[in-house]
């Protein structure tokens, strides 16, 4: 399991992978920050830049705030970084 730190950019023109922030990641979503809708997107969008079910991906802290935190079932630290590289190069 692997945890790391988000940043959300809600209410984007199209949801992505933006790549390295800080300390972390940044993403972007199309949905705006009503009722959850942008934290499923972003859950929605790291599944398939890391090409993981769903189920795998969860927002266990910062639901409310732009800057989350994330966490992954099924894959080790350094691949996941890997794929989260890729996805933001892509």
């Amino acid at each position: 399991m692997s945890r790391f730190t988000i940043t959300l950019a809600p209410g984007a023109a199209r949801s992505q992978i933006v790549g390295r922030h800080g300390d972390g990641w940044k993403a972007r979503v199309a949905a705006r920050p009503e009722r959850g809708r942008a934290n499923a997107a972003l859950v929605q969008v790291l599944a398939d830049a890391l090409r993981i079910p769903r189920e795998h991906v969860s927002v266990v802290a910062g639901h409310t705030a732009r800057r989350k935190v994330v966490e992954v079932e099924g894959l080790g630290q350094e691949e996941m970084e890997r794929r989260l590289d890729a996805a933001a190069s892509g």
